[in-house]
């Protein structure tokens, strides 16, 4: 399966992703906020195949982390989370460099959709597909 990166201020809603995406078998890191996680990334050479951050963090938000990630780790794919609209705005304009933006509060269900819509088109066939 996949490695994240989940980049969440908020520790109840960092855990309760990092749980739901840990059931279907990925690899889950977790950063507190935009600088920990660009450090996170630096440190591992980008070696993740997503990034789950939310926009809205202190030190460093979610679209200044993705501007500042993507072109270091131009194969990294990012989605990003929000329950603000104003913040889902402030996105509208990196699809360039993100996937798609996620809107809070989501069920277990839809983060685990959001992340699935994100792994596959970034990743079309995997590897047990082109085995078969």
């Amino acid at each position: 399966m996949a490695r994240i990166l989940v980049t969440e201020d908020d520790d109840a809603v960092r855990s309760f992703v990092a749980r739901a995406l840990t059931l279907d078998g990925h690899r889950i890191e977790t950063a507190e906020d935009g600088a920990d996680a660009l450090e996170t990334l630096r440190r591992e050479e980008g070696a993740f195949d997503l990034l789950l951050s939310d926009i809205k963090m202190p030190m460093m938000d979610g679209i200044a982390l993705a501007k500042e990630a993507k072109p270091e780790f131009p194969g990294l794919t990012i989605l990003l989370m929000t329950g603000f609209a104003d913040q889902r705005e402030r996105a509208d304009d990196l699809a360039r460099i993100i996937h798609d933006v996620v809107q809070k509060p989501f069920s277990l269900a839809e983060i685990r959709s959001a992340v699935g819509a994100a792994l596959e088109a970034a990743f079309p066939v995997s590897p047990r597909q082109a085995c078969a």
